[in-house]
């Protein structure tokens, strides 16, 4: 899967020029303002997943999931925490465009968060 894993490293990096990477957690993890907010998670082999998150520390739920996903392709661990499961190279192609948006509601929600923090 490590063209798979390089086109959704591609995909999220160029969706924002303010994000960073690095690896944490033994996989790719993209920062936004110095924070945590989008980790790869490559194992088991069978699928990728990306997950939405407000970095490692606990922080008090938000009342209200962070964004609206109209494409439905999150499924919510908890207000603040979700996750996106790509399969394929045909299924990153085909939601690249609604992964594209999904991260740059992301930051927008993360960020404002952090100044109610």
């Amino acid at each position: 899967m490590k063209k798979e894993i390089e086109k959704i490293r591609k995909i999220v990096l160029n969706a924002n020029t303010g994000l960073t990477e690095h690896i944490k957690w033994n996989a790719p993890s993209f920062c936004f303002l110095g924070d945590d907010r989008i980790t790869m998670r490559i194992y088991p082999i069978k699928n990728i997943q990306l997950i939405f998150h407000r970095g490692a520390k606990v922080k008090q739920q938000p009342k209200n999931k962070l964004i609206s996903d109209d494409s439905g392709l999150l499924l919510w661990k908890e207000n603040d925490r979700a996750v996106m499961t790509l399969t394929n190279m045909e299924d990153i192609k085909s939601k690249e465009p609604h992964l594209i948006e999904i991260v740059n509601k992301w930051l927008k929600a993360t960020a404002t968060s952090l100044s109610s923090d």
